[in-house]
């Protein structure tokens, strides 16, 4: 949910100035709203069910990918425009054919930082407003004292930061390939 509408946020007001001027400084204000602020008003507004944890971390994981999907297509060399209007490409064309492609690494980017932040909110948002879980259970073992249990909780959340995280990066391997990069 929040990558979706993160991208796409990300790509209208990367296309069109309008757009930039009337949504950006609005996301950017709720950008700076801390996540933990906000957990009182979604446990009042949506309860401690799961809609109040999607929520949170809906917020904490679309920002990274509404900026880097937006830097990302400001960044795109305008030279490449000069050669799509020569090859006449359409308005649409320039979007699917050059536009997207050119910000894909951004894109990646955005995405890779929205699931480590969408692991963070997942944490906040079990240890703080949730009755099940492993941010329950490792918040049920530290009243307990009991550190076995807290330390396999966040080696959970460690292992599957990294599965996540991975997988993109294979992803990101595999789409990005044309791009000539320094390996190191």
């Amino acid at each position: 949910m929040a990558g979706g509408l993160g991208l796409t946020f990300g790509v209208v007001v990367g296309l069109f100035r309008k757009s930039e001027k009337l949504l950006d400084p609005t996301l950017q204000m709720i950008r700076m709203i801390p996540s933990l602020a906000v957990v009182p008003l979604f446990i009042l507004w949506f309860g401690i069910g799961e809609e109040s944890k999607v929520l949170l971390i809906a917020k904490a994981a679309f920002f990274p990918l509404y900026i880097n999907s937006f830097i990302g297509i400001r960044h795109v060399d305008n030279k490449l425009f000069e050669v799509s209007r020569v090859l006449g490409f359409n308005r649409f064309k320039q979007i699917v054919r050059l536009v997207i492609p050119a910000a894909i690494p951004n894109i990646l980017l955005g995405v890779r930082l929205s699931l480590g932040l969408a692991w963070l909110g997942l944490v906040v948002a079990e240890l703080i407003a949730s009755t099940s879980g492993i941010g329950y259970m490792i918040s049920d073992a530290r009243q307990f004292a009991d550190t076995p249990v807290v330390f396999v909780g966040i080696l959970v959340f460690a292992v599957a930061g990294l599965v996540s995280d991975t997988a993109v990066r294979l992803l990101e391997r595999r789409i990005v390939r044309w791009k000539d990069t320094y390996n190191g």
